[in-house]
């Protein structure tokens, strides 16, 4: 073998010695968003829902993040049992705004969007409720609520629901930097991916209505298209009781409209199969955001 082809190979090995140990270090080395932190309220009445969940992170300790760095705490598709196939999701009418608030008034259907966080008896007892009316519903996830429960992925998707991301620990996004309402809506598309192979193609911004500028061209960084909003709150999160939830909603729904409620609350669970009910009454089904705004 000649000197210079001697050279080369010795040169050669050691870029692959080097390559392979930077992968490492960008693997290794790259502090990624935590799990932990209970939700910050939806609104100033609405509390935790998840008891003994861990301390919200405030914003100053907030790490970047990124959709696909591995996450500390994140689950994987395989440890919680699920298949890492993407949900089949109906393609989006092309006038379809950057933030939905509503849907066409010209056809009987409606949207109930949940805030994904709470005991997951709770949520399960609703998903199961929506399913014997041949409703489906849109879950809006925390994602530290998926740390602690991953198998409420599934089992939202497996009932034919849309899941979609709700921030990693619902701090008051809006008032967060660049960076840190990025960490937040990243942190949960990881976990959201993690578990289902999708990071779901809707983001609602936390203890907000609508989304900042701002956090619109995060969410769009993360992945994010389109923000989901509502223009019909019943405040479910204060437990009025069943019968409070259903006049209010039952008194302003029509075509279109996107409801704002929340698991975790057994007022809402008890409310759902009466206010169902008199939807299919007037004519109206329950879908998906995205077959409502399809």
């Amino acid at each position: 073998m000649s000197v210079n082809r001697r050279s080369i190979l010795r040169t050669t090995a050691q870029l692959a010695t080097l390559t392979a140990a930077g992968g490492l270090l960008t693997g290794c080395g790259q502090e990624a968003a935590t799990g932990g932190g209970a939700a910050a309220s939806e609104h100033p009445a609405h509390p935790s829902p998840t008891p003994g969940a861990p301390t919200v992170l405030t914003p100053n300790r907030i790490p970047a993040a990124t959709p696909s760095a591995a996450v500390s705490g994140a689950p994987s598709a395989e440890s919680a049992g699920a298949s890492p196939s993407a949900p089949e999701q109906p393609p989006l009418a092309a006038n379809t705004p950057a933030e939905v608030i509503s849907g066409p008034s010209d056809r009987p259907q409606v949207a109930l969007t949940f805030h994904g966080q709470g005991d997951p008896r709770l949520a399960t007892a609703l998903l199961t409720a929506a399913e014997q009316h041949g409703a489906k519903v849109t879950v809006l996830v925390v994602g530290s609520w998926l740390d602690q429960q991953p198998q409420m992925a599934r089992r939202i998707l497996d009932g034919g629901h849309e899941l979609g991301n709700h921030t990693l620990n619902h701090l008051d996004i809006s008032s967060l930097s660049a960076d840190q309402a990025y960490a937040e809506i990243a942190g949960c598309a990881d976990r959201i991916k993690a578990l289902t192979g999708s990071i779901g193609r809707w983001f609602r911004p936390s203890a907000a209505q609508f989304a900042t500028a701002r956090v619109k061209a995060q969410a769009r960084k993360a992945g994010y298209e389109h923000c989901l909003s509502y223009g019909l709150d019943p405040r479910d999160y204060a437990d009025p009781g069943a019968e409070v939830i259903q006049r209010r909603m039952l008194g302003s729904i029509k075509p279109g409209s996107i409801v704002a409620l929340h698991m975790g609350h057994q007022g809402t669970v008890d409310a759902l199969p009466a206010v169902l009910e008199a939807l299919q009454q007037r004519g109206l089904s329950a879908v998906t955001a995205s077959q409502l705004c399809s």
